[in-house]
């Protein structure tokens, strides 16, 4: 089993057990989380899981739901589990190894909540990451294929929500516009002044297309360098959610 480290998120209430090497959840996952309706019912799929990082910060704020976390590293699967357990959230979350590219055809249709952080670069864009980050960082299914499994899982008028890079926000929006409206975009920035690093995405499967809502840009910090802001704060320590309005 690779080494682990059990981090504590949103100021201690939740473990999450991760590996020493290799990808470690931070503000990515947490924005995701954040990011989620905390009155959400009923069933949530996380695809590409990992350890837990959005999971299991996403069952302390969804209480109301049942979330599955699916992931193709048996490792990771393990330490996921782990957390479960030590969050006490065996009722309500349970995870799954698989790949996305293999979904139960029980899963179509099924859940009113899919989410995802999937890996951010295609295959030979990018020297090679380092060890154990292959999985987290390089696609081995296309971004194509990861949203449109995300949308076979996700039930009609259900709600799709995925954070990425702000580079490939083409690249998703030309997928999902014809197969889910109530499009909405949440940049996401450093600092005043900085391009956008990592963008929200927002949208509802089989709704008639309408107009994308983009939003104003956030930013974690008030300056390159400087300290948080009051909202990143609230939400690493908290879990606060994010307004989309």
């Amino acid at each position: 089993m690779t080494a682990f480290s059990v981090d504590d998120f949103y100021s201690g209430r939740i473990k999450v057990y991760q590996p020493k090497k290799g990808f470690r959840a931070g503000t990515d996952s947490l924005l995701l989380a954040s990011a989620l309706d905390r009155f959400t019912e009923g069933e949530v799929l996380d695809i590409g899981c990992g350890a837990g990082g959005a999971l299991l910060p996403a069952a302390h704020r969804l209480k109301r739901a049942r979330l599955t976390g699916l992931e193709i590293d048996p490792e990771m699967v393990t330490l996921a589990e782990k957390g479960v357990a030590t969050n006490v959230f065996q009722e309500r979350v349970q995870v799954r190894q698989g790949s996305v590219s293999d979904l139960p055809d029980a899963w179509q249709n099924r859940f009113d909540l899919v989410i995802s952080n999937p890996p951010f670069f295609e295959t030979g864009t990018i020297q090679t990451p380092g060890e154990g980050k292959e999985t987290a960082y390089l696609e081995s299914v296309t971004l194509k294929d990861w949203i449109n499994a995300m949308l076979f899982a996700l039930r009609p008028k259900g709600t799709f929500v995925m954070v990425h890079r702000a580079a490939d926000l083409a690249r998703i929006l030309s997928i999902i516009e014809r197969q889910t409206g109530e499009i909405t975009v949440l940049p996401i920035h450093s600092y005043p002044g900085a391009e956008a690093k990592r963008v929200l995405v927002r949208a509802r499967k089989g709704l008639r297309s309408g107009p994308m809502r983009l939003l104003e840009p956030r930013y974690l910090y008030h300056e390159k360098g400087g300290e948080r802001r009051g909202w990143t704060l609230a939400m690493q320590r908290d879990g606060a959610e994010i307004d989309w309005n």
